[in-house]
This record gives C-alpha cells, structure tokens and sequence, in this order.
C-alpha cells in the first residue's frame, strides 16, 4: 500500500459510507426533512449529513485498528490457524454480549431475551455473507477475519448508539458503519493487486472482480 491507495481508500470510503448514512437519515425522517427544506431551511439535513461522516470517520478508525490488532495477533499467536481460533471466540461473545447486555440494561420486566438475538444473528448473517465474498476473491484463510471485523469491530464502532437504545439512531449508525466497512474490507486486496505508479480508481477496482 502506498500514499495513493491509502488516500483512494480513505475518500472512496468517506464518500460511499456517507452517502448511505445520508440516503437512510432521510428516508427515517422523510416527512420532517422535507417540510424542512420546503421551508428553506437546511440545517436537519446538514445535521444529517455530518451525522453520517461521523459513523463513518468512525468505521475508517476502527479499519485500521483492525489492520493493526490483525498483524499483532499473528505475531502472538504465530500461527493463522490458532489466530482464528481466537477470533472465532471472541466473535461469539461479541454477539452474546450484544444480546444479553442489551437484555439486562433495556428489557422490560418479563420481556424474553429471544427477541434481543435477532440483531446479533443479522450481524452474524452479514459478516458471513462478507466473509465468504472476501473468501471467493482471495482465500479461506482471510473467512474468520473477515467475520471478525464486521462483527467485532462494528459492534464496538456501534456502541455509542446502542446505549441509546434508540432503533432510529441504531439504524443511522449502522448503515454508515457496515457500508464503510463492507467497502474496506472488500476493496483492500483489490488494491494490493494495483499498480503502485498509477492513482486507483472505482474503475480500475471493479476490473479486479
């Protein structure tokens, strides 16, 4: 990776987590935003705006954590295998945690923890769906940290929304944060593969499919 790929990553990104972030924080409050900008007045949907670069700035740190905690976990570990290992316990009592916690701080007296497992398992059900697209376009190796980083680190990203405990903030989070980190995850070996004395493009990333 040099200065040129780490800049396309980082406004490629930038630019698509926002837009979605942006497209989802209208369409949620579609009527109020609309009356707004009827009246002139812009300043819901700027607020909108800055909201969805926020999660998404956000989603771009917990990348490059990620990059690094990944590299200091197969120094340690010494071994692929063992490391993901590891990955795959941590990713289960990251999604335990999500329901129970979620359970214990927000459920009403009586309430079942059943209904707390259904955001947990679509997390699951996404990174996977992820993980086996980045398994398809490299190798298997690369399908429990893929799982790892959507789960985990978005999960940690989306916890200022979470203590919320409000479903539309939930959802103007995690939009943002799953698209950035859908896009990242997903383009970084594409953009190994590219030549380091040319700028990246969209085009030249879509050609590496």
């Amino acid at each position: 990776m040099n200065s040129r790929k780490v800049v396309f990553l980082f406004n490629s990104t930038f630019i698509m987590g926002t837009t979605a972030g942006f497209i989802i924080g209208l369409l949620l409050d579609w009527q109020t935003h609309i009356s707004d900008m009827v009246n002139l007045s812009f300043g819901g949907v700027v607020m909108v705006a800055i909201t969805a670069a926020i999660w998404t700035v956000i989603a771009q740190m917990g990348f490059f954590a990620y990059l690094t905690i990944h590299r200091f976990g197969l120094g340690i570990f010494k071994s692929v295998s063992l490391w993901n290992k590891v990955q795959i316990v941590l990713i289960v009592f990251a999604l335990f945690d999500l329901m129970f916690f979620r359970h214990y701080f927000f459920a009403a007296e009586g309430e079942s923890i059943r209904g707390y497992a259904v955001m947990p398992l679509m997390l699951l059900a996404y990174g996977l769906i992820v993980a086996y697209v980045k398994r398809k376009e490299t190798e298997r190796t690369a399908f429990v940290p893929t799982v790892f980083f959507i789960v985990v680190v978005t999960t940690i990203e989306w916890i200022p929304a979470l203590r919320e405990n409000d479903v539309t903030f939930m959802i103007n989070a995690i939009v943002p944060l799953l698209v950035a980190n859908t896009w990242q995850i997903l383009v970084l070996h594409r953009l190994h593969r590219q030549p380091n004395g040319k700028q990246p493009s969209v085009e030249d990333i879509k050609s590496e499919r």
